[in-house]
């Protein structure tokens, strides 16, 4: 039988069993001041998954989960790799039209939530298709064992919905194995230990949040403080009150907690704090030498995305500095390829394409046969992004190739965006394109074409795209164009428009 093909102990599952054999009374998780124990993580993480199995879940089963940050998602996380299921982190900020997009989609067979989210959850679904679970309202029992599911490597695991260029949510499907791998390859990379405290808040419903923050922490031994949601002073305090040593954020949470403190004039002695991990957009390099030099902590550099991950990093045990504006070397398990426009490789210091493979790599975008062949080229992912190798193994990012803009790490389909506004009725077309923000790195502004005798006000546009998208994705302004600038194929000139506002700004 080929390796691929080995049939084996569901492998995120078997991972955690064997930290808790290891660790058993050392505590996992903090959340809200309670600590919960590696055996009582594991004694709830069975009896989610008997709670799943008695709603007919089991191997290739779906489940959806989506909740502000508590400990029940990932009981939900393990439970679903013990059942060889696969798990479906819903975003707690997305409007009900999109929640329910994301579980028709996956095709889930049951939604397990909390009370924050009871308007949106029974708005998006229709309880008589999907069984509903409320985390807190059906505590979970232990009526039986389950057996953990024997599993392929390959076998499918997390299936992630991400905004993509063409507007529609990209839905990433992750391994079993892959999600094993990625994990142990981030602890390797940057030291995380059993005597390690991660403070983990950013949102579950993402990867990074999920995997990259709680996953790598309980594969490791180490302790998770869990907080429900990103509060900068929050944070700070939890740093020092929980003594923690590692804590991954986006760079609009390093500038939200840097404010705070400007503002207040306090201090947070963050001299614990070993690594102060930073992904999901570009670092300001005046951000980062500010962060410095209020707390004398560095902030790290960290790349990856949802369908790679991990890619670049900094090393623990490397003592050398990192050049000004790298974003560190490739991570275990990474390759990476740098390629020009006719598919040849590029040389040291020369500007490129970047493909990578890492630890875990998207299998599919499931329901997208074409944006799969497209992306993956003999199995390495097209990131989509810009740039270089120096001489020394360095990374540098010099560009994006995709049309997506990052607020405070949260991807923004224009097109999606787009379609929003233009089901306005006064709306003739819209164009959106990312602008950029002190404090999110970039915010979506909207220009927009009126029909011919129609009138909107901006506030009014607004109030509509808000009611069809997450707040994050709403336009931080909205202008009026008699006509948009149209480029050689006829397609709208973003760069025009990007231009004008650099003007206006000026």
């Amino acid at each position: 039988m080929a390796v691929s093909e080995a049939i084996q102990t569901a492998p995120v599952y078997q991972a955690l069993a064997e930290v808790v054999a290891k660790h058993p009374a050392k505590t996992a998780i903090v959340f809200d001041g309670e600590q919960i124990s590696y055996t009582t993580f594991l004694i709830m993480v069975d009896r989610a998954a008997a709670h799943f199995s008695r709603a007919g879940i089991g191997r290739g089963g779906v489940v959806a989960v989506c909740s502000q940050n508590r400990p029940e998602i990932m009981y939900a996380y393990y439970a679903a790799a013990k059942l060889g299921a696969v798990l479906v982190p819903v975003n707690a900020a997305l409007t009900a039209e999109e929640v329910a997009y994301a579980v028709e989609h996956s095709g889930a067979n049951v939604l397990y939530y909390d009370a924050s989210m009871t308007e949106t959850i029974w708005a998006a679904v229709d309880e008589d298709r999907i069984e509903l679970i409320d985390a807190l309202a059906e505590p979970l029992d232990g009526e039986r064992e389950i057996t953990a599911a024997e599993v392929r490597s390959e076998d499918d695991f997390l299936l992630i919905y991400t905004s993509g260029s063409t507007g529609a949510p990209k839905a990433v499907m992750l391994s079993q194995g892959g999600q094993c791998a990625a994990p142990e390859a981030l602890a390797r990379m940057w030291g995380v230990g059993a005597d390690d405290v991660v403070l983990v808040a950013l949102p579950l419903g993402f990867l990074y949040g999920l995997s990259t923050g709680c996953a790598v922490a309980f594969q490791s031994g180490a302790t998770v403080v869990l907080q429900r949601r990103f509060h900068p002073g929050e944070a700070l305090e939890g740093f020092v009150s929980e003594n923690a040593t590692v804590f991954q954020g986006v760079p609009t949470m390093y500038s939200m907690m840097l404010e705070y403190c400007e503002q207040q004039d306090i201090f947070f002695d963050l001299s614990g704090m070993r690594s102060l991990i930073c992904a999901g957009a570009p670092l300001g390099p005046e951000l980062a030498a500010r962060f410095k030099d209020r707390f004398g902590n560095e902030i790290q550099n960290y790349y990856a995305m949802t369908e790679a991950t991990p890619i670049f990093g900094r090393y623990r045990e490397d003592p050398g500095p990192v050049p000004g504006m790298a974003i560190g070397k490739a991570a275990p398990g990474a390759e990476i390829r740098i390629l020009r426009p006719d598919g040849t490789a590029c040389a040291d210091g020369e500007e490129g394409e970047i493909l990578v493979r890492g630890a875990s790599t998207l299998t599919r975008y499931v329901g997208n046969e074409v944006l799969t062949r497209e992306s993956l080229v003999d199995g390495f992912f097209r990131s989509g992004d810009l740039g270089y190798r120096d001489a020394n193994g360095f990374y540098f990012l010099t560009g994006r190739l995709k049309d997506i803009i990052i607020r405070g790490g949260a991807n923004i389909a224009p097109a999606e965006v787009e379609a929003a506004i233009e089901t306005h009725p006064a709306v003739q077309a819209a164009a959106v394109v990312g602008a950029a923000d002190r404090i999110f790195g970039e915010v979506p502004v909207a220009f927009v074409v009126l029909a011919s005798g129609r009138t909107a006000t901006a506030e009014e546009l607004e109030a509509h795209a808000a009611k069809r998208l997450a707040a994050f994705k709403v336009p931080r302004r909205i202008l009026f164009e008699k006509a948009f600038p149209l480029g050689v194929t006829g397609k709208v000139d973003k760069a025009k428009l990007k231009t004008r506002l650099a003007e206006q700004a000026n």
